[in-house]
């Protein structure tokens, strides 16, 4: 593939997902295209077993582009990575096509596996600003990984995941607790939890409040009946 159609294919990923470009030429300014460039020659070298040359290119773009990609990963097409700074992808590495990462994510290790120990990314995957993705884990076709997760396990495809730990909240668009890439619209179980909490905390205050009042009108009745006893004799 010659520069020219890396260009026009790099434009058209980017103007279905990023809003803020407006020409053809601002594609030479963004980190992605720069870094999937770098990228490139230095998986084509890294393949060929040129293990330090792809290292010194890969080391290379991240000084340019604050974006860590390792040589031995493996990337598919409509790759895009929006902003970009602090992503890191690892070795190991398997990303599909049409996938959309966003700053501060991270493909990492757990720092206790080898071989196969970074995450695969099946096709039209979104991972949104800081989420992390550690370990030999599969994140399924259409799946969505809201901002500021951790995932350390499978998820089907279809799916939306949000939370520290990663707990999947949606399947097949159906609430379990956005088919657009929408990093905002993404639920809350934490909040959710709260909110359950909440409200059955106050309805335990509620009825300790009428323990309390029935205590204190027992307690007045006996009074009464012992004073009215009293009385009597």
């Amino acid at each position: 593939m010659g520069l020219l159609q890396e260009i026009r294919e790099e434009y058209e990923v980017i103007r279905k997902r990023d809003p803020a470009i407006h020409s053809i030429r601002e594609v030479f300014l963004y980190p992605s295209f720069q870094v999937m460039r770098s990228y490139r020659k230095a998986h084509r070298a890294y393949l060929k077993g040129h293990f330090f040359r792809a290292r010194w290119i890969s080391q290379r773009a991240t000084r340019k582009t604050n974006i860590e990609i390792h040589p031995g990963a493996t990337i598919g097409k409509g790759f895009f990575i929006d902003h970009g700074t602090g992503v890191i992808i690892g070795e190991t590495s398997i990303i599909g096509d049409n996938v959309t990462l966003y700053q501060g994510v991270t493909l990492g290790g757990t720092g206790k596996e080898t071989g196969k120990r970074h995450p695969t990314l099946e096709d039209n995957v979104m991972v949104s600003a800081g989420a992390k993705v550690l370990g030999s884990i599969t994140i399924g076709k259409n799946s969505k990984i809201g901002a500021g997760s951790v995932v350390i396990r499978d998820v089907p495809p279809n799916c939306t995941v949000v939370g520290v730990p990663g707990r999947i909240v949606k399947r097949n668009n159906q609430r379990i607790c956005c088919e657009d890439m929408d990093q905002v619209d993404l639920p809350d179980p934490v909040w959710e939890d709260i909110c359950v909490l909440q409200k059955e905390h106050s309805a335990l205050v509620n009825r300790v409040l009428d323990l309390e009042q029935e205590t204190k009108q027992l307690k007045e009745a006996l009074v009464r009946q012992k004073q009215d006893h009293q009385s009597a004799e």
